[in-house]
């Protein structure tokens, strides 16, 4: 697997000289699979479509995308960029949809049609050029699209305010990920070490795991004051990355207010940790 990472930020895209370094997009990863060991393929798999997702589209190099798209939830930050994907929209396009199953009953594309419709946005879901199915899912094995037998993917609900929330695991039989963008630990008490609950869902996610990708929106001295909006600490990363014998630890879903030095300050923090930490930047290419 090679993973690209097009939007590392939360909330909202961050613009200004001062986020140039790690980029200002909001959620969004694309996965491509090995090809026969000469180069990856184009990126047939992509977690999360905030406004990152338009960088997906050079990855493409002007071919259109077959593949799926994952959504952990249906904040603006990770649903963004659906409509301004070139590459999937476009009529030889083949685009699956997969969102969190909501309590209310709608089916997917009415509950997207909630964001992309008249008058918050010219057109809806089902006038996206190309073959675009949508559907809902609940937790447990994720069902992808045709191209994508060889991963597994699961998906598990973790704590995060305002709607339902999955967490992905990923794995292609020799690699595995686990993507967690959003996740309020501190839902489920203070935890051993004041950052939060490291509790089953989050543990069964992340237990040796390759590549762990997790919200890192917060700093510990925040947790206070800003976690009942939803986030964890990058200090929660890394200790369940830790707790968890993972590979690596990718600090992730930057605050829109965290400048380019601030982030430069947070990787400095984790730099003699006992599990390798990265702090994400739309450039991070990561093969596995």
């Amino acid at each position: 697997m090679r993973l690209y990472f097009s939007g590392v930020r939360g909330s909202t895209p961050a613009a200004g000289f001062e986020f140039v370094r790690y980029g200002g997009n909001t959620s969004c990863v694309a996965i491509a699979l090995d090809s026969g060991g000469i180069a990856p393929a184009s990126p047939t798999l992509i977690l999360d479509a905030g406004t990152g997702l338009r960088s997906v589209s050079r990855l493409l190099g002007g071919d259109p995308f077959a593949g799926t798209i994952l959504m952990t939830h249906l904040h603006w930050d990770h649903v963004q960029g659906l409509p301004f994907f070139r590459a999937g929209d476009r009529l030889d396009s083949r685009v699956h949809v997969r969102i969190p199953d909501q309590a209310d009953g709608r089916d997917a594309e009415a509950i997207l049609a909630g964001m992309m419709s008249p008058p918050h946005f010219p057109i809806r879901p089902r006038q996206l050029r190309g073959e675009w199915t949508f559907q809902t899912t609940t937790p447990g094995v994720v069902e992808l699209g045709p191209g994508l037998e060889s991963l597994k993917v699961a998906a598990l609900e973790v704590p995060h305010k305002g709607g339902p929330t999955f967490g992905f695991r990923v794995s292609d039989g020799h690699s595995t990920i686990a993507y967690i963008p959003d996740h309020c630990p501190t839902s489920y008490g203070p935890g051993p070490d004041g950052f939060g609950e490291y509790h089953e869902a989050v543990r069964a996610l992340a237990d040796s795991v390759d590549v762990l990708i997790h919200d890192a929106h917060l700093v510990a001295e925040e947790l206070a004051a800003e976690a009942s909006f939803g986030h964890a600490a990058a200090e929660y990363a890394v200790e369940l990355g830790i707790h968890a014998r993972v590979g690596r630890v990718v600090l992730f879903h930057h605050s829109p207010e965290r400048t380019d030095d601030e982030l430069d300050s947070i990787a400095k923090r984790f730099a003699a940790s006992e599990v390798p930490v990265t702090v994400a930047d739309e450039r991070l290419v990561i093969d596995l």
